[in-house]
C-alpha cells in the first residue's frame, strides 16, 4: 500500500479533524497539478483521440449507485432549496447557498439565451433544479429532460405535480442509447457531459436534434488546461473509486476538439471558489442534518453507514480542496453557447 493509499484509508478509518484531510487533498491536488503541466503541448487532441474508440458512458451503474438511486431525502437535506447538486455562483463570501443556487440558474439561462416558448432539451437534469426552474420561467416553452435514474424522474415529476408545472415530461434513459425524440431550439446540460467519457458520438446526437438556428449549452467542471480520466484502476484514485467512477475531467479548450461538429459562439469561465463555496455549504448542511442523514445512510449501506459518512465528508472536503487551489485558478466551470458547425 503506498503512502497516498495509506493516507486515504487513515481518513475513511479515523474521524481526524478536517484540517488534517485538508492537508493531505491539498498535497494529493498539488500533485495532480504538477502532473498535468508536465503533460506535452497539444494533450487535449490526443486525449479526444484515446477516448475515441470508448462507449460514450462507462460505469453507468456505478454512477446510479454512487450518486444518484440515493434516496431523494438525503440531497434535500445537503443541497440547498433548489436541490441544485452542481456548482453554484456567489456574490461574495457573505451570500447564501439559496441566492447562489438561484444566482447560478439565471446566469445559466442568460448563457444558453433561453426564451419563452422555446422547445428545451435537458441533458442530465439530477434532482431537477434547472428542469423545474425552466417550467415555471417560461411556462410557453415544453421542456424535456432526460435522466438515468429512476428515482430523479419520479421526484421530478412529483415536484412538478405539486407545482402544478404541465409544460416538462422526464425520460429515464441511458445516454449510450438515447436519441432524442423530435427536435429542439436549445439543448442545455449541467455536469453532464463529466460523466460522458466519448463526446463525439452524443454531440453528433444532439447537433441533428436541434432545430435551424438552435443551440446547444453546456456547464462543465474544467481544468484550466489539461484533461483527464478518473480511473477506478488506480487504487489511489479515491474519487473514481468512490464516487466519479467513469468521469473524465475535461480541459477547458477540449470542446475545441470537436469543432467539425460544433463551433463555441460564447464561453465564459467560473472562478474554481464558486464550487468551493458551494461544497463548503453542502458539508455544513450534511453536518447539520447528521442524525437524521445517518438514518438514512443506514438504509443504503447498512453496517457501513459510518464508514460511509466519512467518505460523504471526505467528498465535499476533497471537491472543496480541489476548486479551491491556485485561488481557485487550475480548476472551475466552463461554459459554452455552441452552434453546430457549417461544415458538420
Amino acid at each position: 500500500m503506498t503512502l497516498t493509499e495509506t493516507a486515504i484509508h487513515l481518513g475513511e478509518a479515523l474521524p481526524w479533524p478536517d484540517r488534517v484531510s485538508e492537508a493531505v487533498i491539498g498535497r494529493l491536488v498539488e500533485r495532480t497539478r504538477r502532473s498535468l503541466a508536465q503533460s506535452p503541448g497539444g494533450s487535449d487532441a490526443g486525449f479526444a483521440g484515446a477516448i475515441a474508440a470508448l462507449p460514450i458512458a462507462i460505469n453507468t451503474a456505478e454512477a446510479n449507485t454512487q450518486h444518484y438511486e440515493i434516496p431523494a431525502r438525503f440531497f434535500e437535506m445537503t443541497l440547498g432549496p433548489q436541490r441544485k447538486y452542481s456548482c453554484c455562483f456567489y456574490a461574495d463570501d457573505r451570500d447564501t447557498l439559496a441566492r447562489a443556487e438561484e444566482r447560478a440558474l439565471e446566469l445559466t439561462a442568460g448563457h444558453a439565451q433561453l426564451a419563452d416558448g422555446q422547445d428545451i432539451l435537458e441533458l442530465g437534469c439530477g434532482w431537477g433544479s434547472l428542469s423545474l426552474w425552466m417550467a415555471r420561467r417560461y411556462p410557453r416553452s415544453r421542456i424535456t429532460s432526460v435522466s438515468n435514474s429512476a428515482s430523479q424522474r419520479d421526484f421530478i415529476l412529483r415536484q412538478a405535480d405539486a407545482a402544478n408545472l404541465r409544460n416538462l415530461s422526464v425520460i429515464t434513459a441511458d445516454m449510450n442509447e438515447f436519441v432524442p425524440q423530435g427536435s429542439f431550439d436549445r439543448v442545455v446540460s449541467v455536469e453532464m457531459f463529466e460523466h460522458m467519457v466519448n463526446w463525439r458520438p452524443l454531440l453528433t446526437r444532439m447537433r441533428a436534434a436541434l432545430r435551424p438556428g438552435g443551440q446547444l449549452f453546456l456547464h462543465i467542471f474544467t481544468h484550466k488546461s489539461g484533461s483527464y480520466r478518473f480511473s477506478p484502476e488506480n487504487r489511489a484514485d479515491w474519487i473514481a473509486q468512490h464516487f466519479f467512477t467513469g468521469g473524465i475531467m475535461p480541459s477547458h479548450g477540449l470542446i475545441r476538439q470537436f469543432g467539425d461538429i460544433f463551433s463555441v459562439d460564447q464561453e465564459w469561465q467560473w472562478n474554481g471558489r464558486h464550487y468551493e463555496k458551494t461544497a463548503r455549504d453542502w458539508l455544513a448542511n450534511f453536518d447539520r442534518n447528521r442524525t437524521e442523514i445517518f438514518d438514512v445512510l443506514r438504509q443504503v449501506y447498512g453496517k457501513d453507514a459510518r464508514l460511509w459518512q466519512r467518505r460523504w465528508r471526505l467528498f465535499f472536503l476533497a471537491t472543496a480542496g480541489l476548486f479551491r487551489h491556485a485561488g481557485g485558478g487550475e480548476w472551475g466551470v466552463s461554459h459554452y453557447l455552441l452552434s453546430p458547425s457549417p461544415s458538420a
